[in-house]
């Protein structure tokens, strides 16, 4: 991935995400890691931090957000007030924050910081980790087209990202990042019914996770519906269908739609 023009982008808040995040931009070599800085109350997480990107960490959040063009607010959303308040004065109008926060939508963070100010709402998912995200961005009215194709570089950095209108932020949420915990039950299920049918348990695992991979790729890398693709492994008489017919017949896919809806009525309430 190409490199971007000389920047200094601060992260506040070093934790997995923060480090799933850095990781990813400089495995693609979207930015060095003297371009990167971060801040952290823990001692810990700025030492891992070190060690692991060679960034420079400080303890004070003032100190990354004078000296970066990009602030990336990677901190809890409880904790989000907190910071804003303390490191307000140090956003310049030239600058672009980013938070990750969830639920806090972009009106709540404007008024935090009390002024207009470049501000973009991003979502990423847990799956970021392996370099796999799927990263929901959504920009306010300061925030130019050029800076919104820079964060869309920097979370694509990680994954996929995609720029949606905020009215469906917390849709995103749900699809994209409470799913990864309702497809891992998936996966446990599905490995313990080969167990139940005679499979060791860590193979049974590996079965199931490799198959569900394999079957997003398809859908991503085809463009064909997924229904499509299910009646492909469907024979007729074959065991796939018979399981599909119990899947029906247990409202799993009811279930699914209600969960993911769950959490995007969650998100709101937020």
């Amino acid at each position: 991935m190409e490199r971007m023009k000389k920047m200094k982008i601060g992260f506040i808040g070093l934790g997995n995400m923060a480090s799933a995040m850095i990781g990813g931009m400089l495995e693609q070599k979207v930015v060095i890691p003297e371009e990167i800085i971060g801040s952290d109350l823990s001692a810990e997480m700025k030492k891992k931090a070190e060690e692991t990107f060679g960034i420079g960490t400080f303890s004070d959040n003032r100190q990354v957000a004078a000296q970066s063009q990009v602030i990336v607010l990677a901190v809890k959303p409880i904790f989000l007030s907190e910071v804003i308040q303390e490191i307000k004065a140090e956003i310049t109008e030239d600058k672009l924050v980013i938070s990750i926060a969830a639920g806090k939508n972009i009106s709540w963070i404007e008024e935090e910081f009390g002024r207009s100010i470049k501000l973009i709402r991003c979502m990423p998912n847990t799956p970021a980790l392996v370099s796999a995200g799927c990263t929901a961005v959504c920009k306010n009215g300061q925030v130019s087209d050029e800076e919104e194709a820079l964060c869309l570089k920097l979370m694509g950095s990680f994954g996929k990202a995609i720029a949606i209108p905020e009215r469906l932020m917390d849709a995103a949420m749900a699809v994209g990042s409470s799913s990864p915990a309702f497809v891992f039950l998936f996966i446990e299920a599905m490995a313990d019914g080969a167990v139940a049918a005679g499979m060791p348990r860590q193979q049974a695992y590996e079965f199931a996770a490799q198959s569900v991979l394999g079957s997003a790729k398809m859908v991503l890398e085809t463009g064909m519906h997924p229904g499509e693709l299910k009646d492909m492994v469907c024979s007729p008489g074959g065991t796939t269908i018979e399981g599909v017919r119990v899947l029906e017949e247990k409202g799993m896919r009811t279930a699914v739609i209600e969960a993911v809806f769950a959490a995007a009525e969650k998100s709101k309430k937020l």
